[in-house]
C-alpha cells in the first residue's frame, strides 16, 4: 500500500533509516549489476517525477493534454526508495525530469536526500552524478536549493530566445521567467546546458545566434532532433529538422571540432572554434546512439521502459507496493534487463502516421 507523506520530519526520519542501509562502495553482495541482453552495461537512469508541465510545447503535447490522476504518480519515498533499489544495481547517474519537475513541490527534498548520497559531496560514495533537466520557469525560486543539494549541473530546455516564437512554441507568455531562471542557475555556481530542439521552419534560422549566445553566457548547447513521442496537434513532419542537415549549414559559419567529450549520455560533441563553447548533436532518427546505449527510463508511476522507442515495459510500482518490495523489484529489475531490445525504430518520414509510441515525451520523461 502506498506510504503517504506524515510531514517531513517523519519521512525524513525514513529516508536517513533506508540511506544508512547502503553500502559504501560497489552493488550489494550477490546484486548484479545491470547488463541487457545485448552486453551493454546501464548505468544511467532518466526518472520522471511528474507528467504534469507549466508549458505546452506543440511537439511535446496538446493543448488539452489530459495528465495522471496525482495517486498514480509515485510518492517521494517511493522515488528515493526506488533510486536506493537502482543505485544497489550499479546505477551511477539519475537524471531527475519530467515533465516539469519543479512544478513538484517536494523536489527540493528528494534533491536533498538523493544529494546525499554523492560520493563527492560526502553521502555513501554509490552516486556519482546527480542531474536535472527542466525547462526554467520555475527555476529562478529554486536554484539555490538545488546547488546546495549537491547538484553540479543542469539541463534547460529552450528553444528559441524570441519572445514571440517562443509563446507560439510553447503556447505560454514565458521566456522572461526562463532567462531569469538560467541567470539564477548561474548564479548559484550551477553548470547550464542548452538543449535546442531543432524546428524546420520555426527556429532554424535562429541556431546559429542561439550558440554565440549560449557559448558567451559560459553554457554549453546541444540540439535535439524531435521525437515521435506522443499525439500532438501538429504533424511533427512538417517541422521535422534533421541534424545533419543543420550541421552542414553550420559549418559554413563556424569551424567545428569533434571533441571526443561524453556525457555520458546519447550527444556527440564538437567544439566551435569561434566560441570556444561545445555544441552537442543529439539525432535519434539521422544518426541513433543504440549501440551504445547505457540507459533506462522509470515514469512517475513508475513504469520502466527499457527503450525510449520501445512499448515493452516493467512495473515497478506494483513491486515498490508488494509485501516483498526489494525482492520483487529486484526481479522487475531483472526483467528490464531481459526485454530491452537492442534498438529503437524511430520514423517521422510519412505525413499523417501514427506516433513511434502513444505516450507522450512528458510521460516517458524527457
Amino acid at each position: 500500500m502506498r506510504r503517504e507523506s506524515r510531514g517531513i520530519i517523519s519521512r525524513f526520519m525514513e529516508i536517513d533509516t533506508a540511506a544508512a542501509r547502503v553500502p559504501e562502495s560497489g552493488p550489494e553482495p550477490g546484486a548484479a549489476m545491470l547488463r541487457d541482453g545485448f552486453g551493454r552495461r546501464i548505468s544511467y537512469l532518466r526518472l520522471s517525477v511528474t507528467d504534469r508541465c507549466d508549458l505546452r510545447c506543440g511537439y511535446c503535447m496538446p493543448e488539452k493534454m489530459q495528465f495522471l490522476p496525482r495517486r498514480e504518480v509515485l510518492s517521494l519515498e517511493e522515488l528515493y526508495q526506488l533510486s536506493l533499489g537502482f543505485i544497489a544495481r550499479g546505477i551511477t547517474k539519475i537524471r531527475l525530469t519530467g515533465g516539469e519537475p519543479l512544478v513538484r513541490r517536494d523536489m527540493p527534498d528528494l534533491l536533498r536526500a538523493l544529494g546525499r548520497l554523492l560520493g563527492a559531496h560526502g553521502g555513501q560514495g554509490r552516486l556519482d552524478e546527480l542531474t536535472l533537466t527542466t525547462n526554467g520557469t520555475q527555476l529562478a525560486g529554486f536554484a539555490g536549493q538545488i546547488a546546495d543539494a549537491g547538484v553540479e549541473r543542469i539541463n534547460v530546455s529552450l528553444d528559441t530566445r524570441d519572445p514571440a516564437l517562443f509563446a507560439r512554441l510553447t503556447r505560454r507568455d514565458r521566456l522572461a521567467d526562463v532567462l531569469t531562471g538560467i541567470a539564477a542557475a548561474k548564479a548559484a555556481g550551477l553548470r547550464v546546458k542548452i538543449n535546442t530542439v531543432a524546428l524546420k521552419g520555426l527556429n532554424e534560422d535562429e541556431i546559429p545566434e542561439l550558440i554565440r549566445w549560449a557559448h558567451g553566457e559560459g553554457h554549453d548547447l546541444t540540439l535535439i532532433e524531435v521525437m515521435p513521442l506522443g499525439e500532438v496537434d501538429e504533424d511533427r513532419v512538417d517541422h521535422f529538422l534533421p541534424l545533419t542537415a543543420v550541421r552542414q549549414r553550420l559549418e559554413e559559419i563556424f569551424t567545428l571540432q569533434e571533441n571526443g567529450h561524453s556525457s555520458g549520455g546519447p550527444a556527440r560533441y564538437l567544439t566551435v572554434a569561434q566560441t570556444g563553447g561545445q555544441l552537442g548533436l543529439i539525432s535519434p532518427l539521422t544518426n541513433n546512439f543504440c549501440a551504445s546505449c547505457n540507459r533506462i527510463r522509470v515514469t512517475a508511476t513508475g513504469q520502466l521502459y527499457p527503450c525510449l522507442g520501445g512499448g515493452e515495459r516493467v512495473d515497478l510500482r506494483a513491486a515498490l507496493r508488494s509485501d516483498a518490495p526489494d525482492a520483487n523489484l529486484a526481479l522487475a529489475l531483472d526483467e528490464a534487463m531481459r526485454i530491452k531490445p537492442e534498438r529503437h525504430h524511430f520514423d517521422i518520414s510519412a505525413r499523417g502516421a501514427a506516433p513511434a509510441q502513444p505516450r507522450h515525451m512528458s510521460v516517458t520523461g524527457g
